[in-house]
């Protein structure tokens, strides 16, 4: 199972296609998008809780193993990667989990609440663009030399603590750069699926002209 958290304020195909990739990857069972209520590193989202919810919804239908975990979004407080995946773990047993986060994430791990729990609960999948290496005098660097999967098979036969590089197509999408469009009065379109961008438009989110 992986686990795929993130604002998604709006969701987008630099979040999808990655996603679906390391799901195609990896065999897994499913891929679960978790929308964070209140981030914690980052400001407030342009748009509600309810609407990123149904933005990703609109997103994800119809798509073979993806699904949605609203767990986060009626959550007090800010929303802990590491609450999550515990609650998670005690629902799935020993079920391999993987956490799936980008390369610039995956940096930032130190920084995260209760950062040196996460192996203890889940894999963590981190998507690389081709060619990328990760510099072994950080953290994060010593912790994927220290805890390396061998092979993607081996995260089949763990419920956690390893680390995978995944290489996955660079789509270079940013929902700061797709509000900043929609606010402008220019169309995003091609950036996202097509019923976030019809959603959108019809909601006038992120400061839309009527």
């Amino acid at each position: 199972m992986g686990i795929y958290g993130g604002t998604f304020d709006p969701v987008h195909h630099g979040h999808l296609r990655p996603a679906l990739e390391v799901m195609e990857a990896l065999a897994l069972g499913e891929v679960c998008f978790v929308p964070n209520g209140r981030p914690p590193h980052r400001d407030s989202p342009g748009c509600t809780a309810e609407q990123r919810l149904q933005m990703l919804q609109a997103a994800l239908a119809g798509q073979p193993g993806f699904s949605i975990d609203e767990r986060e979004l009626g959550r007090a407080g800010p929303s802990w990667t590491v609450d999550t995946l515990e609650q998670i773990r005690a629902e799935q047993g020993a079920r391999p989990l993987c956490l799936i986060m980008g390369m610039d994430a995956f940096l930032g791990l130190p920084e995260w609440h209760r950062w040196q729990d996460l192996l203890a609960l889940a894999h963590l999948v981190v998507m690389r663009r081709p060619g990328w290496k990760l510099p072994r005098d950080t953290q994060p660097g010593r912790l994927l030399h220290t805890n390396a999967a061998a092979s993607k098979r081996d995260l089949h036969q763990q419920p956690a603590g390893l680390v995978l590089l995944q290489t996955v197509t660079p789509l270079d999408i940013s929902a700061t750069r797709i509000r900043a469009l929609v606010a402008a009065g220019h169309s995003p379109r091609f950036l996202l699926p097509d019923p976030v961008w019809r959603l959108i438009g019809q909601q006038h989110y992120y400061g839309m002209k009527q």
